[in-house]
């Protein structure tokens, strides 16, 4: 199958437009204090208190169902704060990576958003949404001109997900590059009613190169989610910055391998993946909404360096 025809038919299996419950759900997103209110959940999620946090625990176990069986740690009273239950560890073995060695795996638990090629510089969001390739880097035109008719990957990670995200591909890191911006929800009714999404929200892009190429790996934040971190670089946000701010790593030779843990959010958001043109074809078997799971197969490589 080409890239034509698998953008086609990635299009065919878009999820449905936005509905006037969509637009209710998302509107008071423009009215809030996104950023105070993240700065508070941030602190919230930090109270050691034994009572308090083993509540916060238990009651959002229920709300969410998080299967904790899975979970290294798996009694609310053992976490220090709600973060760490949250950015939780998993049993050894509980994911693999289950890929060839031409073969990109999932890096996130969640369920993908979109996939397909990217349109010169457009990248579909939902049904009817387009965003910018050149707004999602920041304006980086030598980063734009690298991905432009590229390929790309959306995965939505929910609350009751696992949190801590993996390479998919063997990479070593050239540079990271943080992206100040709104913190608007990402959930199904954000996705389909705000324009640019995911490249007005703030976001961290690390750049990799690998057997494929080059490799954006984009943790998008989103309201509530009060941190994004690396393994390189710890907690990258917060501070709030108002500018963007980029580090470069080439000279520091920082290799990852597939599958091994490359960052985490704290609290639940979306990572975008970026590969540039003929060099990775999706899995056929994914389309918007497919869950999946860190370790499956995402994508086969079909030219390496």
């Amino acid at each position: 199958m080409n890239s034509s025809q698998t953008q086609q038919s990635y299009s065919e299996k878009q999820i449905a437009a936005a509905s006037l419950l969509d637009y209710l759900k998302t509107w008071p997103l423009f009215l809030l204090p996104q950023h105070f209110l993240s700065a508070i959940i941030h602190r919230f999620m930090r109270i050691k208190q034994p009572a308090f946090k083993n509540f916060q625990i238990q009651q959002f176990i229920k709300l969410f169902n998080v299967n904790m069986d899975e979970a290294e740690v798996q009694s609310s009273t053992d976490f220090s704060d709600f973060n760490h239950f949250f950015t939780r560890k998993l049993k050894t073995g509980v994911r693999q990576d289950n890929t060839r060695d031409n073969e990109l795996c999932c890096p996130v638990d969640g369920a993908i958003s979109e996939l397909g090629t990217i349109e010169q510089e457009q990248l579909i969001q939902a049904k009817g949404h387009y965003f910018s390739l050149h707004e999602l880097l920041g304006g980086n035109k030598e980063l734009t001109d690298i991905f432009r008719n590229g390929h790309f990957a959306t995965i939505y990670l929910s609350p009751r997900d696992y949190h801590r995200i993996h390479m998919p591909i063997d990479g070593q890191l050239q540079q990271m590059t943080h992206i100040p911006g709104d913190l608007f929800g990402v959930n199904k009714a954000s996705v389909k009613t705000i324009p640019r999404l995911f490249a007005r929200n703030e976001r961290v892009i690390s750049l990799f190169d690998t057997p494929a190429g080059p490799m954006a790996l984009i943790q998008v934040g989103a309201i509530f989610v009060s941190s994004i971190e690396t393994k390189w670089q710890g907690v990258v946000t917060p501070p709030r910055r108002q500018q963007i701010q980029q580090w470069q790593y080439v000279e520091q030779d920082i290799k990852l391998s597939k599958a091994e843990e490359m960052g985490r959010f704290n609290m639940g958001s979306t990572v975008v993946l970026l590969f540039t043109r003929n060099r990775v074809q999706w899995n056929t078997q994914l389309a918007p909404d497919t869950p999946v799971q860190m370790g499956q197969l995402l994508a086969e490589i079909t030219h390496s360096e």
